[in-house]
Parts: structure tokens; C-alpha cells; sequence
């Protein structure tokens, strides 16, 4: 048994859980119409919404003087605060992280991207989030009293990362339950989410950036593969032996042909002495030739290989992701070029290929779409959650259908 101080601990987080589950279904209620509706007596009531508002995670809306009758002291109606912080969604890329933080009503309240080295420890990536999520409270009034849970996107795998301590530190940072993923396949996720029901079935995702990985949606369930390694094109061989050296040790793999790093070497191999995404742009509006040749040369190698995929999977969409995308229109072009070339002899499976919608915060959106268990697209989905070692509330939101992010 446990000892009857952590019995004590998970008895007041449950009921905290109930009391801030009816105020999000409900909306502003009064201490008594909470007590009647979550079967608790109401000193109890009284007591945990005295520390609620002590924490930030509900506030005072309104009393019920107008509508009140007879005599007595009018009560106060409670609510979730929207400024609290419900959910938070951090999408960790190889050189920025961008977090993402919604209410109880799934709007998104603070947004915003801090930078680090590509080399940095994950020490330090840690502390640049932190430090955004503490530079997002100051600029908007968005505070964490009441954070409920927080899903993690990492490059890679998940699972490896979350056992090097990620979730551990937020964990630790936070006090609510972590859970880590693929950060792009959070940005699938979220891809999928905002798309129409008819393409968003079955839908392949592919991020070009660092790095290049992708996200899968069959048969509206997203796949995260027996290992966690669905939707790793990055690393599909395109370009043989003679190939550039891949990071994962094999040779022409997808990313040193397609990633921004690899793009921008390409040029500067062939004479364009291009250092960053400003270069590339800059050379893109002048419709610089070697720049184009490149560009489709990436496109055609990244068509090839979600040809393949289409073939395999049956598409309804394909979308691409990334900065680059947006910067370079012939690479997307290309690619799809590509695609129908490659499904040519089935014409009808030819899938829609366009840009993201959501651009750099798709990681963190998706994470958040994540931690609204009942979505559709996460049903049978593992959950690969750190424990939860504090009095902070857990409350699972009903549904990701009311979910609203900006456009």
C-alpha cells in the first residue's frame, strides 16, 4: 500500500481532476453547482478551488447577482482560466524549437521560436525552451498553473531521446505528465488534422529541413511503425555508392541530396556561393540557373522515393513541408512532377501534392492535436508517456473536433 501521504496526494489530484474536467465541459459555475455536479461536499469544493485560484488555474468570471433571488451574498462563478495554459506542444528541429500553448477551449493562446546550435546539447535546447516558455508568459499573460500535459517533438526517435532525460526534464520543469514523439510526425499529424476529411485518410507527410523525415495517416490512423521508424524517408538511398555520406552512415540517402544543408552544399559545389535560407532566396528571385537545376534535382530524387510511397500507400494527399518549400516553389514543382510521372500508368491514384498549411509550427501544433486522446487518428496510437510525479492536474480534453488553430 502506499504510504498515507501519497494516498492523501492522489485522492486531492483526483479531485482537482473532476473539479477542473466540469468547468471545462460546463463553463462558469458556482462553488455549490460544482460541488452538486462532481459529488464532492462543499468544503471540499470551497478547499480545492481556494488553491485552484491560488495557482492560476481557475479564476473569478462573474458572480450570479443578476439572476439570483432572495437575499444573501452573491456567489462567485468559477472558470477555467484561459491564460493558464492547458496543453503545451514543443517541436525540438536541429537548430530552433518552437512551442506552441493552448487553453481548456483548444485555442491557441502563445506561440513563439528561440534558436540554438546545431551542435547544442540537449542541456541547452532544454534551457532555450524554457526560456521562451517563460519569455511567451511575460508577453502574453499565458501562465502554467494549471498545465494538464505537454507532448515533446524530437528529431528521431522518441523513444531513445525520452530515455537521454528529455522527459525527465520537463517532467521536473513542470510538474505534468510528457510525452515524446517524432517531432515530424507530430507535423503530420497536424497536417492531417486540418485537412479535409476526404484526403486526410490516407496522407503522407515529408519535411524538408536539417533534415528530412516524414509522417504517415492510413486509413485515418497515424502509423508510427513496430519501432517507432514509420515515414524515415530521409534515409531511403537514392543516389547509390557514389553518393554523398550520410549522418546515419550509408551513402545518397535522401538527405544529402534534399535537406537544406545538402541543397545548399550542392550550390556552392557548383559555383553559387549560397550560406544560408536568405541566399537561396535571394538566388531563387533572379532565376539563377545552377540554383534551379539543383532544386529540381532534389525534387526529383524526393519525387522518386514518395512515388514509391504513393504506389505502396494509395494517397489521397501528399504534403511537403518545410521552409524551402515555401522559398523555392521549383522544388515543389518538381516533386510533383515527379510523383505524376511516376504514377502515370495509374492515373486515378495520382494524389494531391501541395505545400504545409501550418509552416514551422505544424511539430508544435500537432503535438498539442496529440494530447487530445480521443482524435480519431490516435485510436490504438502507443502513448509513450514519463510519469507523473506531481499535484498538478491530468485531465484528458473530451474530443480534438472543437479543436481551432490559427490560420
Amino acid at each position: 500500500m502506499p504510504p498515507a501521504g501519497a494516498a492523501h496526494t492522489l485522492v486531492r489530484r483526483s479531485h482537482e481532476e473532476r473539479v477542473l474536467r466540469v468547468l471545462q465541459q460546463a463553463g462558469a459555475l458556482s462553488r455549490g453547482e460544482i460541488a452538486e455536479r462532481v459529488g464532492l461536499s462543499r468544503t471540499t469544493v470551497s478547499d480545492i478551488t481556494s488553491e485552484l485560484l491560488e495557482r492560476g488555474a481557475i479564476t473569478v468570471v462573474d458572480t450570479d447577482a443578476a439572476g439570483r433571488t432572495g437575499s444573501g451574498r452573491p456567489a462567485e462563478l468559477l472558470a477555467l482560466d484561459p491564460g493558464s495554459g492547458q496543453f503545451m506542444g514543443v517541436d525540438f528541429g536541429h537548430r530552433r524549437v518552437h512551442v506552441a500553448v493552448a487553453d481548456a477551449a483548444h485555442e491557441v493562446i502563445a506561440a513563439g521560436t528561440a534558436h540554438y546550435l546545431p551542435e547544442a546539447p540537449w542541456s541547452a535546447r532544454c534551457d532555450a525552451a524554457f526560456g521562451l516558455v517563460d519569455r511567451l508568459s511575460t508577453e502574453t499573460g499565458v501562465h502554467y498553473g494549471a498545465l494538464q500535459a505537454i507532448a515533446v517533438g524530437v528529431p528521431g526517435w522518441g523513444n531513445r531521446l525520452s530515455a537521454d532525460g528529455v522527459a525527465d526534464t520537463f517532467v521536473a520543469r513542470f510538474h505534468a505528465p510528457v510525452t515524446v514523439d517524432n517531432h515530424v510526425r507530430y507535423a503530420g499529424l497536424a497536417e492531417a488534422a486540418r485537412t479535409a476529411a476526404d484526403t486526410a485518410q490516407n496522407l503522407i507527410y515529408l519535411r524538408l529541413s536539417d533534415g528530412v523525415g516524414g509522417g504517415l495517416v492510413v486509413d485515418g490512423r497515424l502509423v508510427r511503425g513496430a519501432g517507432g521508424h514509420a515515414g524515415e524517408f530521409g534515409h531511403v538511398t537514392v543516389a547509390g555508392e557514389a553518393g554523398v555520406l550520410c549522418r546515419c552512415g550509408k551513402r545518397g540517402c535522401v538527405e544529402t541530396v534534399a535537406s537544406v544543408p545538402a541543397i545548399l552544399a550542392r550550390c556552392r559545389e557548383l559555383g553559387v556561393p549560397l550560406d544560408d535560407l536568405d541566399d537561396l532566396r535571394a538566388a531563387v528571385a533572379i532565376a539563377q540557373p545552377t540554383v534551379d537545376r539543383v532544386l529540381r534535382d532534389a525534387g526529383t530524387a524526393v519525387g522518386r522515393v514518395l512515388g514509391a510511397a504513393a504506389m505502396t500507400l494509395n494517397p489521397s494527399a501528399i504534403v511537403l513541408g518545410g521552409e524551402i518549400v515555401t522559398i523555392a516553389p521549383t522544388l515543389l514543382q518538381q516533386v510533383r512532377s515527379t510523383i505524376t510521372y511516376e504514377l502515370s500508368w495509374l492515373p486515378d491514384a495520382a494524389p494531391v501534392v501541395r505545400a504545409s498549411a501550418l509552416a514551422d509550427s505544424g511539430g508544435a501544433l500537432g503535438a498539442i492535436t496529440a494530447l487530445f486522446h480521443e482524435s480519431p487518428m490516435l485510436a490504438d496510437y502507443p502513448a509513450h508517456a514519463a510519469p507523473h510525479r506531481s499535484r498538478s492536474p491530468h485531465v484528458h480534453p473530451t474530443s480534438n473536433d472543437g479543436a481551432r488553430w490559427p490560420s
